[in-house]
């Protein structure tokens, strides 16, 4: 998800599509969320464990 957020962020940045630009923002930042839950330990997406 922070991969996918980060090409939309570079995209709508060099074509200057702010909707792009919005949605990258988005996605890395549950990615992010995300990331920092599953090393905190906490079940995201009923898994405890990334492996």
């Amino acid at each position: 998800m922070i991969i996918l957020g980060a090409i939309l962020l570079i995209l709508g940045f060099l074509l200057d599509i702010p909707i792009l630009w919005t949605i990258g923002l988005v996605l890395v930042a549950i990615g992010v969320i995300l990331v920092i839950l599953g090393a905190a330990g906490r079940a995201v997406g009923g898994r405890k464990h990334w492996f």
